[in-house]
């Protein structure tokens, strides 16, 4: 009996294949449940309270002006180092409390500049020039800090939720579901390891719209009309990391994100073609070929699990031939423990 691959029950067989020929080549193979586990790298509360609220009590945590719940965690070796001015900031060591003073978004920056002037931290070496927005679930903030912003390049010494855009263009042919994966060029943070047809981080002001059309003109020339009428909006990821060196700067850096996530079908005569220097080329691989490279640990962690949610959402991964199925679909919506953006 032949098997489509694009199909869940083609999926159950290309997995068992390539786990009896890694079995017999002795090569360790990564589990989807693996996979998340890779990103969604922060420890749960229900697996070891004590664990998790000793952790968690050693962090600071990031407020801001007039509102109760705090917007990141900061590490305490991060406290130590940051060159923090009494008259612009309220730190309580105590409480393990941080709040910048007003504007707040100018204080924010002035520390981040002395400490990259400073070469405090190696996240700063790269500044981004690319605002991110520190989100309130009321969605304001007072006496004129309507928006506070950071950035990019400091966010993981706030621990803030960041925000984002993953996309994954797709070709179905006679042959079955083919879809575009990106390398990553070397000289870039994850260096080697293969993408999501088009991602990137969702700066202040922008809409995930403006934003994925923003990226695939800059990563895979492909054109603003297209992606308007073709990309599709499939929900969001949400996952909670640590970051290692691959990511730039200094290990162990919190990373709580949100990713919106988009299809996009296009035609046998739509090639993606590098523009910036984000990426070395691209290849129109089959569900098979993505498979094998996802198990192999060949993708950025993170663009592991939007491919995990486009398998359940197309009907490749299900419960008849994943195992972990209820985990990872939760697992790929992770409740973070900070407020979150109610509209972009």
């Amino acid at each position: 009996m032949r098997f489509h691959e694009s199909s869940g029950q083609g999926y159950t067989k290309i997995s068992e294949y390539l786990h009896i020929i890694a079995a017999k080549a002795g090569i360790v193979m990564k589990s989807n449940l693996d996979l998340v586990n890779d990103c969604d790298s922060f420890p749960y509360y229900d697996d070891d309270p004590q664990a998790y609220t000793e952790l968690v009590s050693s962090y600071y945590k990031l407020y801001t002006q007039r509102y109760s719940k705090p917007v990141g965690y900061v590490l305490p070796w991060v406290v130590k180092q940051m060159p923090w001015e009494s008259n612009l900031w309220d730190i309580d060591h105590d409480k393990k409390q941080i709040i910048p003073s007003f504007p707040q978004s100018k204080t924010i920056e002035a520390t981040l500049k002395r400490a990259q002037d400073n070469r405090v931290f190696k996240v700063l070496e790269k500044w981004r020039n690319e605002l991110y927005t520190v989100h309130r679930e009321d969605g304001l903030n007072p006496l004129g800090d309507r928006t506070i912003t950071m950035d990019r390049s400091g966010s993981p010494l706030f621990g803030i939720v960041t925000y984002g855009v993953h996309m994954t263009t797709y070709v179905n042919t006679q042959d079955g579901m083919k879809i575009w994966v990106p390398k990553r060029a070397k000289g870039k943070t994850y260096g080697g390891l293969l993408d999501n047809t088009v991602a990137g981080g969702i700066a202040t002001g922008e809409h995930p719209l403006e934003c994925i059309m923003r990226e695939s003109a800059e990563e895979a020339s492909l054109p603003e009309e297209l992606v308007r009428s073709a990309a599709k909006p499939c929900g969001t990821i949400s996952y909670f990391s640590f970051r290692d060196p691959r990511a730039g700067g200094e290990n162990g850096l919190l990373q709580p994100e949100v990713q919106f996530v988009y299809d996009m079908e296009v035609g046998e005569d739509v090639v993606p073609k590098p523009c910036d220097d984000e990426v070395e080329d691209f290849r129109l691989w089959t569900v098979a070929e993505v498979q094998k490279a996802l198990s192999e640990g060949q993708f950025k962690p993170n663009c592991a699990l939007y491919l995990l949610d486009f398998f359940i959402r197309h009907g490749i991964l299900t419960a008849q031939n994943e195992k972990n199925y209820i985990e990872i679909i939760s697992r790929l919506h992770r409740k973070l423990p900070f407020p979150t953006a109610t509209a972009m």
